[in-house]
This record gives C-alpha cells, structure tokens and sequence, in this order.
C-alpha cells in the first residue's frame, strides 16, 4: 500500500481527543461544537508537533517539539489532547484557527495532516503538504 493510503486509513481509524471530547474524521462532534461557540470561533482544528512526517522520535524530543507549539499558540483559544488508535498515540492541541490558518502552522510542526472542524460539520482530513 502507498504511503498516503496507509497514512489516511490510520489518520481514519484514530480517535482525537480535546480535553475529554473525542472526534473522529467524517463524523460529527457536538461536543466540540459547543466548544467552539464558546470560544466564539467557527472552526478548530487538531495539530501535533512530535513524530514530524509520521517517523517516530523519542519521547523527550516529541515533548520539546509539543511545548514549542503551545508557545506558538499563545493568545489563542486551545485545548490539551491527544490523538492516535491501538499502539499509536501522541500530544495534539485542538485550537480555535480557520483550517487555512492551522495548515499553515501544520506545516511550520512539519505535520503530514491535520484534523479539522467546523460547527455543524463532519470532521476532515486536510492533508499539510
């Protein structure tokens, strides 16, 4: 199997987690909806730091790489998480950007993907790059 395909069937399986509200890609989260209306935003978007392009790094790397993306996000509307499936799990932020916007920073964590939400939408993949 390719390397994208492999990578959007895990991106699938996995489960994103803000807090102790969970999404999944291609499904609604109420939950999450209300947590953007909170932050009066219409959109959120989930984006890690560690394990850059989906290669696996160690712990203590992926934890500098994560708190320099929180320094990244001050001043923003955001949520400690996590995301992953089975025996793959890391640190994500869901945070209150445009889609655009969290591309962009995606990109800067060198990222492959990032999940985004919209109120009243189905959760997406975006690919990064």
């Amino acid at each position: 199997m390719m390397r994208r395909a492999r990578l959007e069937r895990d991106y699938r399986a996995s489960c994103y987690f803000a807090g102790a509200h969970a999404a999944r890609i291609g499904q609604h989260a109420p939950a999450l909806d209300g947590l953007l209306s909170g932050w009066r935003v219409h959109e959120g978007v989930f984006i890690a730091a560690g394990n850059p392009f989906s290669r696996r790094m160690p712990p203590g790397w992926n934890t500098r790489r994560h708190a320099a993306l929180r320094e990244r996000l001050r001043g923003l509307p955001y949520l400690e998480g996590k995301g992953g499936a089975k025996s793959w799990w890391e640190a994500h932020c869901f945070i209150g950007i445009s889609a655009a916007r969290g591309r962009q920073l995606a990109r800067l964590s060198r990222q492959n993907a990032m999940v985004a939400l919209r109120r009243g939408a189905k959760a997406r993949l975006i690919w990064a790059f």
